[in-house]
């Protein structure tokens, strides 16, 4: 299992969509599976599907979405709240300035990364892909240009500089005149964010933040809602560890759950868990079965019933059903 988790985060890490492809075999006591890559499956697949060939062949289709990433060119007073509230709305946060007393840890305790470099040579530091949202609020207009004509080559969702309607506009008619794709310069969002008429620095961070999660979810003009990304859960299954365990994992939901599809767990020989699918009664039931599981290998598909008497008889606040893949993993 090993290769195939660890050459799933690295597609992930590129900004590459993914699929899981689980051979669902009754007599198999690790279930076999490969990968597919972004070019090779419909664009139209956004949760966890079971496909039924019949005459006993099955498979699963899960499909993994790289996480949002977020960089920050500028680490002043709007920066502060941006990597906050960014953190929270799901991105990861990379935060870039050339001033030691700007760019560290201390300052931005929220980030998963603080690079102190100048934004040119910052540039050298960081893995852009089509998952990369970059918002520009650096201290001054140079340094925005700078940013800008280094990032105008790269593959990114999103740019957005904040600035006046004036200076953008200056800005834009500055990249034309040194030779830049006319096409490329227009789709730099400045000013940034949404019209929301934002003064404080929290207030134009909403307003930015807010843009970004409709680029997100919207950005086709369709609402996307992926799968959950459990990270920690797929780093350790790609760890180089022989330790027998049975991984969980949501492939359909209905009605009020804790947690979405793709949300996973894994449920060690010894008794260790990691991760969850939501706690209460129903994982302690799924935790019975993946011990059994991994007693006498292959997989089950349990379905967990939190509507009606059912929720109420055992005393869970949601209302839905959960349909759970346990299988056996041995790396």
């Amino acid at each position: 299992m090993k290769p195939i988790y660890k050459k799933l985060l690295d597609e992930l890490e590129n900004g590459h969509m993914v699929i899981i492809k689980t051979f669902l075999k009754d007599n198999m006591n690790t279930l076999e599976k490969e990968i597919i890559l972004e070019d090779e499956i419909s664009k139209e697949l956004f949760e966890p599907l079971i496909v039924d060939e019949g005459k006993g062949s099955k498979y699963l289709l899960e499909p993994f979405f790289p996480e949002p990433k977020l960089v920050i060119f500028g680490g002043g007073h709007i920066a502060k709240p941006l990597v906050e509230y960014g953190t929270r709305a799901g991105f990861s946060v990379t935060i870039v300035d050339d001033r030691p007393s700007f760019a560290n840890t201390g300052r931005f305790p929220y980030a998963n990364k603080v690079i102190c470099e100048s934004f040119e040579k910052s540039f050298e530091l960081i893995n852009f892909n089509k998952s990369v949202f970059v918002v520009i609020v650096t201290r001054g207009h140079r340094h925005d240009l700078d940013c800008l004509r280094n990032i105008m080559d790269k593959q990114t969702a999103y740019i957005g500089m904040i600035s006046s309607k004036r200076r953008a506009r200056n800005t834009k008619e500055q990249l034309l005149t040194e030779g830049f794709n006319k096409q490329e310069i227009d789709k730099i969002v400045a000013p940034i964010g949404l019209d929301i008429g934002a003064i404080t620095p929290d207030e134009i961070a909403f307003s930015i933040i807010a843009q970004l999660i409709k680029k997100r979810r919207m950005g086709s003009e369709k609402k996307y809602n992926w799968p959950e990304y459990d990270k920690e859960v797929l780093m350790e299954i790609s760890l180089n560890d022989n330790t027998p365990k049975a991984l969980v994992t949501i492939i359909s939901t209905k009605g009020s759950v804790p947690r979405k599809a793709g949300a996973k767990m894994l449920i060690y020989n010894n008794g260790i868990v990691k991760g969850s699918i939501g706690g209460g009664c129903s994982e302690a039931e799924v935790i019975v079965n993946a011990r059994r599981i991994l007693k006498q290998g292959g997989y089950m598909v349990q379905c967990i019933d939190m509507t009606g008497d059912i929720a109420e008889e055992k005393g869970m606040a949601c209302g839905g059903i959960m349909n759970v893949l346990i299988e056996s993993l041995i790396n």
